[in-house]
């Protein structure tokens, strides 16, 4: 027996006869806030905060903004040792899938050194200019000398590990990234035999980057600790008194990331400067809260491949550039820091000197290895110099404040070194660098496209 219609019960509408209900909403939708807005708005608050904790005397609210912002910190720093280790040794074996590797990779180091030795020059120039360590009130006593302290033969043995624990339970990045480079090149050796650790460690390093971006959704909770922080602990008379060095680690880091990087990008890669900081923002804003190069890592590779960096030599540069590239921290950062402290201490610096403080720059900024701070270098630059370490201590209260200048710089320059390379070797994606992202938060999964599929952060 056949039926004409439906079977249905009583009362019940089958469910082809629902009105349409498209387009309509029943619930209340919160507008979504842009990420970079919800960083500008944690920093805005931070400030309001430790205003209010410091001038209060709010005990619970200085504690509660310090451990805020160092429970995000240590959240980024925990991935840290792991992920330098696979990004680097991930990033050596991709390079054999790019066409003159060797000559991509000599190109990248070129202009690392390039860029570096022009924010030397530009530190430089404004410490002579405006003399910062004139004025403070500030004498050798108020100094310290630092718990550790760089040297070249520190620098040098130092790369070589005495063991292969040892450097990822003491976060010594310089001998985690050696023993990367070696076991990368070892896996090009082995060639097919080695895929199936090389396989296990991009797996890894997907889980590290994945792990490690539900905590950069933190930063702007993390903003608002460790800028709040600041404000409770040091307040506005620290940083009057470091006013003219302060201004000038950030008026020299601003030339770089404003004034030399776009200049670069107009005339040596021929690219809209502009598209180059929509794409690259959400990667500087990071690193300027962070203040780590390493823990933004995955974001500002992520935001370099959507510059049109193809993801093969992207993922080599720019965790190359995370343990090494530090405008702000090896260039611009000690040779303001070493006029200041030989101001204070009464030391003249003669040319041979300022050439010092360019090379040490140059050929020792891997020493600062991406963590937070920059102590390292400098100490590396004052004893080169034979300037008292006791200088180091003149600068470990306001360290905090400059150290988010001169992250987003650093960060900014491994981003921009991709960009220009790969637009001087022609594989530069001009239409995806035209079209970046600024906020890649928002659409973090979306494809760049089949022949360039961003890699998993």
């Amino acid at each position: 027996m056949a039926f004409s219609r439906p079977l249905t019960s009583p009362g019940v509408c089958p469910l082809s006869s629902l009105p349409e209900t498209s387009g309509r909403t029943s619930s209340f939708r919160l507008p979504k806030v842009p990420f970079w807005a919800q960083i500008l708005l944690g920093l805005v608050l931070g400030v309001v905060l430790g205003w209010v904790a410091r001038s209060g005397d709010v005990g619970w609210l200085v504690t509660t903004l310090d451990k805020i912002g160092s429970i995000f910190v240590q959240l980024l720093k925990l991935a840290v040792a792991p992920l330098v280790f696979f990004a680097i040794l991930i990033s050596i074996t991709n390079l054999r899938n790019v066409s003159n590797a060797a000559r991509l990779a000599t190109r990248t180091l070129l202009w690392f050194m390039a860029t570096s030795l022009i924010a030397v020059a530009i530190g430089l120039a404004i410490g002579l200019l405006t003399n910062p360590g004139g004025g403070t009130g500030l004498t050798p006593k108020d100094g310290a000398k630092p718990e550790e302290a760089g040297s070249w033969l520190d620098f040098l043995t130092g790369i070589v590990p005495t063991d292969v624990i040892t450097p990822f339970t003491e976060l010594n990045v310089l001998q985690i990234v050696f023993m990367a480079a070696v076991a990368g090149v070892a896996a090009l050796q082995l060639g097919e035999r080695a895929q199936p650790i090389l396989n296990l460690s991009q797996s890894v390093l997907e889980l590290l980057q994945k792990a490690l971006w539900w905590v950069i959704r933190l930063a702007p909770l993390g903003s608002l600790g460790l800028i709040g922080s600041a404000i409770a602990e040091y307040g506005w008379n620290l940083i009057s008194k470091y006013a003219t060095f302060t201004a000038d680690v950030y008026i020299g880091c601003a030339l770089v990331m404003f004034g030399v990087y776009p200049l670069l990008l107009a005339t040596v890669a021929k690219v809209n400067p502009l598209s180059f900081f929509k794409g690259a923002w959400p990667a500087i804003q990071l690193a300027f809260v962070s203040r780590s190069s390493v823990g933004t890592m995955p974001l500002t590779q992520k935001v370099t491949e959507r510059l049109g960096v193809p993801k093969e030599y992207a993922s080599f540069a720019v965790p190359f550039g995370s343990t090494t590239k530090m405008d702000g921290c090896a260039s611009i950062y000690p040779a303001l820091a070493a006029i200041f402290i030989a101001e204070i201490f009464g030391v003249h610096l003669g040319i041979g000197d300022y050439l010092l403080i360019a090379f040490v720059s140059v050929i020792g900024s891997a020493a600062t290895a991406g963590l937070t701070g920059a102590t390292v270098m400098l100490t590396l630059t004052l004893s080169t110099l034979g300037l008292p370490l006791e200088g180091v201590g003149l600068l470990m209260a306001i360290d905090p404040v400059l150290d988010m200048m001169r992250t987003a710089t650093n960060v900014a320059g491994q981003a921009l070194v991709p960009v220009v390379v790969s637009a001087r070797e022609k594989i530069l994606d001009h239409d995806a660098y035209t079209h970046a992202t600024s906020s890649p938060l928002d659409d973090r999964d979306e494809p760049a496209g089949p022949e360039r599929q961003l890699a998993t952060v």
